[in-house]
């Protein structure tokens, strides 16, 4: 916090001001203040030319600095605490406090009395036209709290709320700030328009007929006499058939004169050149008014349409701009969607400028939030980036993650990544345990064969019951193959005949190898696989074939 010297109210206090976003002009910032648009501040601060105060403000300016500082004397001697007016900024941020203790950890801020404000400190619940501006002096400061009167100065109409920094509020805050400076950058300020009264089209003049002439015959006289005489005798109050019979009568004879008279009124206008002429007039410009009030009424409704659904569409438009310039910085992840309310923000609107303004204020909300959860994704990926540097592929569902909180997201990362390396080196070590395994079977092999393996085969040639020995001398030598086979040489050529020989296998080793499941049980296991070798006497087998 950086403290100012410029007392409020100066020439240098308002010149100060319109260098930095103030606490007071926070409300309009954000959309919610009751004498300022979000516009009017925009335009406010592109130009530097603020509005002239007239008399009727400054009284009431005058009045309520009047009220401040008998309150602020109320206050001290409620706290026990000096309390000095400070005008203090931090970065961009400037707020003017109305007191502050010496160990700035306690504000005042003081509104002059009015009933509604009194309403919300006795409901503990102040409208954000208020607290945004104590969320920002809060923010300049450091202090732990601030103490909101409002009062008249007086003891009797003092009226007090203690108000502490809300979670998630200064954030929304500096988010609010920020957008509002990106738009100040782009912003080209407009006519003010005046107050829009309506104008109907020029006043006609006054109408006035003057009539001058006279009926030269008729027996009007006459007639209206005779008329009023047979109309009134006609009977109202039914009897008889006789009666009902004689009304019936009479309902379609005044229908007869009503329709006489009618023709000879036209008829006597028509003999009137200028009255006919006149009624005539009066009837085009009667109906043309008509058609016009309705043709422009449903003009007027029609275009208030298109009007809405052109600033609609065009703030529709910003927005997607603005997620899509975000979504470029997040690479292959995508923002979510975010919910406005273009329409809603339109609602009770009766200008042009209050409909702009609207929707404005809606934009800058939709941007705002939009920018928290682009912020909030950026910490993510940066999270992704340093801990799963070397684990990218534990995390295709990165879309469905992002959003969680960065304290939650970095637990998950640990986790998945933990759980991906156990995985691994628990698959390391099965396959360590296989390959030894293999080792010490092969050597338990090698070492069963070396020590009691017996000749390949031993054979022994028994002369054969049907054939005689013969006299030659030279004879083939008999061995057993590698698949236990008998196998002799050719014999020589000048090899006489020799008596058939049988070879008797007396031993066979058999070697037998694969996994646990497809041998027999009571094999030596090493780790699921199963080496074993067997030595088969086949004196037995091969005697009983002889015999």
């Amino acid at each position: 916090m950086k403290i100012h010297t410029e007392v409020q109210g100066s020439p240098e206090w308002l010149a100060l001001r319109s260098k930095f976003f103030t606490a007071s002009e926070a409300p309009a910032m954000m959309g919610v203040s009751k004498y300022q648009s979000r516009t009017d501040l925009l335009a406010l601060k592109k130009s530097g030319i603020a509005p002239d105060v007239d008399q009727a403000t400054q009284r009431i300016f005058d009045q309520g600095h009047a009220a401040e500082a008998s309150a602020r004397a109320i206050l001290e001697d409620m706290i026990g605490e000096d309390l000095f007016p400070v005008v203090a900024s931090s970065g961009m941020l400037l707020a003017s406090m109305d007191g502050m203790t010496m160990l700035e950890d306690v504000l005042f801020e003081h509104k002059l009395l009015n009933q509604g404000l009194v309403a919300q400190i006795k409901a503990g619940e102040l409208e954000p036209h208020y607290y945004w501006q104590l969320e920002q002096q809060l923010l300049v400061s450091g202090a732990e709290k601030a103490i909101f009167v409002c009062s008249d100065g007086t003891a009797e109409n003092f009226h007090q709320l203690e108000y502490r920094p809300v979670p998630g509020r200064a954030e929304q805050l500096l988010a609010g700030w920020a957008q509002f400076e990106a738009d100040l950058a782009e912003f080209v300020p407009v006519e003010q328009p005046q107050e829009v009264v309506g104008k109907a089209p020029d006043e006609l003049p006054a109408l006035r007929i003057e009539l001058t002439g006279m009926v030269t015959a008729s027996n009007l006289k006459v007639f209206e006499e005779s008329a009023m005489a047979v109309i009134g005798a006609v009977k109202t109050d039914l009897q008889t058939d006789q009666d009902f019979a004689d009304a019936k009568k009479a309902v379609k004879w005044c229908g007869d004169v009503e329709a006489a008279v009618e023709a000879a009124k036209k008829q006597a206008l028509s003999q009137t050149a200028s009255i006919e002429e006149l009624f005539k007039a009066l009837d085009r410009v009667k109906a043309y008014a008509r058609d016009t009030r309705l043709a422009v009424d449903k003009r007027v409704k029609s275009q208030e349409v298109s009007i809405k659904v052109a600033i609609k569409a065009k703030a529709e438009a910003a927005f997607t701009d603005h997620i899509a310039t975000i979504n470029k910085t997040l690479g292959r992840l995508v923002m979510p969607s975010v919910a406005t309310d273009f329409a809603g923000a339109m609602k009770n609107k009766r200008t042009l400028a209050s409909l702009r303004d609207a929707v404005d204020s809606e934009l800058a909300r939709a941007k705002i939030e939009a920018n928290r959860i682009a912020d909030a994704i950026r910490i993510n990926l940066e999270s992704l980036r340093t801990l799963a540097a070397d684990h990218a592929f534990l995390f295709r569902d990165a879309q469905s993650l992002i959003l969680k909180a960065n304290d939650d997201f970095e637990l998950l990362i640990k986790s998945r990544i933990n759980e991906y390396e156990e995985e691994q080196a628990k698959a390391k070590k099965l396959e360590e345990e296989r390959v030894a395994n293999e080792e010490a079977a092969a050597a338990l092999l090698a070492e069963k064969s070396k020590d009691s393996s017996p000749p390949a085969s031993e054979v022994q040639v028994l002369p054969s019951a049907a054939v005689a020995p013969s006299p030659a001398t030279g004879t083939a030598p008999v061995g057993v193959s590698s698949r236990g086979s008998v196998t002799r040489s050719a014999p020589a050529a000048n090899a006489q005949p020799e008596p058939v020989t049988q070879a008797q296998v007396r031993r066979i080793t058999i070697v037998i190898e694969g996994p646990t499941e497809d041998v027999a049980l009571g094999m030596t296991a090493f780790g699921g696989w199963i080496t074993a070798a067997y030595n088969y006497d086949c004196s037995d087998m091969i005697n009983s074939s002889a015999a």
